[in-house]
């Protein structure tokens, strides 16, 4: 998976690029430090996501619990296909923000 971590005016911006599962972990995580070292919220594309797992969603919902802290919130955008439908079926539009 590719990660690329950009800011926008409202907050960083992660933009995830391929599978996204466990074998991700490292490069995730490491997106994740990079965005909480900006201020606001934080924005994760999924548009070019082609698979997620339930170890992605559980790192999803690290990133949720890390960014909260500091009062601020996780947005899924360009969440489709099979990725949506993964979303929806854990309920995650009950805990996050997608679009």
């Amino acid at each position: 998976m590719d990660v690329t971590v950009n800011q926008s005016e409202a907050g960083a911006v992660i933009k995830l690029v391929g599978r996204f599962d466990f074998n991700a972990h490292r490069e995730f995580r490491d997106s994740v430090d990079r965005a909480l070292g900006q201020k606001g919220d934080v924005n994760v594309d999924l548009g070019e996501v082609s698979y997620l797992d339930s170890s992605a969603l559980g790192m999803l919902l690290m990133l949720r619990d890390k960014v909260k802290t500091d009062g601020h919130v996780v947005k899924l955008v360009n969440a489709r296909g099979s990725v949506r439908q993964v979303l929806d079926i854990a309920n995650f539009g009950k805990l996050f923000a997608i679009s």
